[in-house]
């Protein structure tokens, strides 16, 4: 898996005449390597040149970790007493003047050390290399994003039937059931977790607070977090919105829901491989502006999920590269007035060969919830 990832990202290196690749903290490197950096001040760093076998530099009180990368990288443990940032520069050579490309996730302490240190290298961002490669799931990447979807589903289904009481309790008591739940079905951590109450759920990312759920009243849930690795690859991520009312909802709300049901289905729909991504975010959008919502609607249709919540391809207005088989993205339209409620429907969908591929299942039904 690995051997065939640092192949592919050469190949783009190549074709955008890039010398070598430097990768800290962030997802790019377990991602590629395995391996997940400790972000603190001891620098670790993948030294990935267009050719020759790529060295990691890291913590020599780590290298024992990591031992078992030795078949894609070599490793060069440095001491407390020696300089990370020149062994970077060493291990790059005649490419300390070359075009470099470095982690989106690199601290900046370490970027300002390695441009000092290089004052004649050209440098740019490594998403330029390995978003693209990243957003292009396997059949195994997609496999794992469906394991966690389900998971979260699980969740979902339990709030959905009342097993997790909500009326007097307040969001973050519910908050603390629901990330509970997420440990228990599969992650290794928690991402995030919004319960959104009431008026709470006209802001899209409400801060999980003290409010107590009330009846009559709409609650918005979004949640996800990251599964745990199996055979040394990267956890994946999982992220689901449900809505649930306690108690019967006003016709008004109602009628927004059905139409969010249907701009939410029309999102999915239009997700095929070729199709823009923008085309995609317009025609979830167009649903809920012809439903006299469309103003309401504040956000991107969708973001790109993998070993990163959120990461490439991202449907909103003005990204008119197509989908490609094995994206995989969330499709969530919603709606916010202020003050009063607001609403959101999610799902994970893989672009395929054969048609969109929802990862969320439960159910789209606004849930009736009496305790």
């Amino acid at each position: 898996m690995f051997t065939e990832r640092l192949a592919r990202t050469r190949d783009a290196m190549h074709m955008q005449g890039i010398d070598a690749l430097l990768l800290s903290v962030g997802p790019d490197l377990p991602w590629l390597t395995g391996f997940a950096a400790m972000a603190m001040e001891r620098l670790s760093m993948l030294v990935l040149p267009a050719e020759g076998r790529p060295q990691l530099i890291l913590p020599a009180f780590e290298a024992d970790l990591v031992h078992d990368r030795e078949a894609v990288m070599d490793l060069v443990p440095w001491a407390e007493t020696e300089d990370p940032i020149a062994l970077v520069s060493r291990s790059l050579g005649a490419h300390r003047a070359g075009n470099l490309a470095i982690g989106d996730h690199t601290w900046s302490r370490f970027l300002v050390a390695l441009q000092a240190e290089m004052p004649d290298a050209r440098w740019q961002q490594a998403s330029n290399v390995i978003s693209s490669l990243r957003a292009q799931k396997d059949a195994a990447e997609i496999e794992a994003l469906a394991r966690a979807g389900a998971g979260v589903d699980r969740i979902a289904a339990e709030l959905q039937t009342g097993e997790i009481p909500l009326i007097g309790r307040s969001e973050l008591a519910i908050a603390a059931d629901i990330e509970a739940r997420i440990l228990a079905n599969g992650h290794r951590k928690v991402n995030f977790c919004i319960v959104a109450s009431g008026p709470n759920s006209s802001s899209p990312h409400h801060h999980t607070g003290d409010r107590v759920v009330q009846s009559g009243e709409p609650i918005l849930f979004d949640f996800g977090g990251t599964t745990a690795e199996v055979d040394d690859a990267p956890g994946y991520c999982s992220d689901t919105s449900r809505m649930i009312f306690t108690g019967e909802p006003p016709v008004e709300f109602a009628e927004a829901y059905s139409a969010l049901q249907a701009a939410q289905e029309a999102g999915v729909r239009a997700a095929t491989v070729g199709t823009a991504a923008e085309l995609v975010d317009s025609a979830a959008r167009t649903v809920l502006t012809e439903a006299g919502l469309g103003q309401y609607f504040t956000h991107r249709l969708g973001h790109g999920i993998g070993v990163e919540a959120h990461e490439d391809p991202y449907l909103v207005g003005g990204n008119d590269r197509p989908l490609a088989a094995g994206n995989a993205f969330s499709v969530e339209p919603g709606f916010y007035i202020a003050g009063k409620w607001g609403a959101r429907i999610e799902d994970i969908v893989v672009a395929t060969d054969e048609g969109p591929r929802r990862l969320n299942n439960s159910s789209h039904e606004l849930a009736i919830v009496e305790a």
